[in-house]
Parts: structure tokens; C-alpha cells; sequence
């Protein structure tokens, strides 16, 4: 069964606490600059979960330029698209490449990073209070799956 993350700006209340969560997973602090999800607030003045959206055909990992070892990639069995920091060049290609913004640069190591769902048990959805993240079956999102073609 494939899964996806979504945001409902609707239901965030800005609390933040999903970068929280991120961060403390993925760098073992509380930092929004290493959380792989963020909040940004909308001219609208709604707040929207930025996620990465995990695309069929991901557009970051066709601006990789490297070839062998290739630091971007989509495992077709769980749908997640990984960065493997280490084979990183530093180009940052993959970050302009991205529509959603999603792909970030990390202020300390200079290194690229995002969301890789938490391996598929990511607990940003776990720990928003108010549902404005959720980790959803794509069969429940019917035509909101086709976002994933770009």
C-alpha cells in the first residue's frame, strides 16, 4: 500500500511542532533548520505544512548529475525518495530542481537533505496535535495522486 503525507493548512495552527519532532528524528535536536518539513505562512495568512511530495518522476532526481552512486534516488517498492548525503557533490541542483521547495540545503554541514517519510512511519503526523498532517493510503486521495506527475 503506498502512503503519502499531506497537509491541510485549514487545520495548522502554526505550533510548529512537527519541525520539532523532524528534527529531533532526523539531527537528534530541536531545530527547525534540520527538520525536513516546515511551516510557511501564506499571503492569505493561512499556515502550510511544506512537504516533500515524494513525485513519480522526481524532478531532483533527474538534476542530479551524478551518475554512479547516485545520491538522489526513488525506491519504486516504497515510494520514498532518498538522499544519500555522503555521495552528494554539493552542486545543489536537486534543491533548484524541486517545484515544492522541498529538497533544503543543511546551514551547518553545507550538505542536502529532505523528507524520507521516516522510513514510512514519519512522525510529524504522529505528533501534530490538530490533523493538520496526516500519512494517508494514496487510494484515499483518488484524484490528489495524480499531483505526484509534475
Amino acid at each position: 500500500m503506498a502512503r503519502k503525507l499531506i497537509g491541510k493548512p485549514a487545520l495548522c495552527v502554526n505550533c510548529r511542532t512537527c519541525e520539532m519532532a523532524c528534527s529531533l528524528e532526523k539531527s537528534g535536536m530541536f531545530n527547525p533548520a534540520k527538520a525536513r518539513i516546515w511551516i510557511q505562512k501564506s499571503k492569505k495568512g493561512l499556515y502550510t505544512p511544506m512537504i516533500c511530495r515524494h513525485c513519480l518522476e522526481p524532478p531532483c532526481e533527474k538534476a542530479c548529475p551524478v551518475e554512479e552512486g547516485k545520491p538522489v534516488w526513488r525506491d519504486k517498492k516504497t515510494g520514498i525518495v532518498h538522499v544519500l548525503t555522503r555521495n552528494c557533490i554539493g552542486c545543489y541542483e536537486c534543491v533548484a530542481a524541486c517545484p515544492f521547495g522541498t529538497v533544503r540545503i543543511d546551514p551547518h554541514t553545507g550538505g542536502v537533505f529532505k523528507c524520507d517519510l521516516c522510513q514510512g512511519d514519519p512522525v510529524c503526523a504522529k505528533w501534530c496535535p490538530t490533523g493538520a498532517i496526516q500519512y494517508v493510503d494514496t487510494k484515499a486521495l483518488g484524484t490528489l495522486a495524480s499531483i505526484d506527475k509534475i
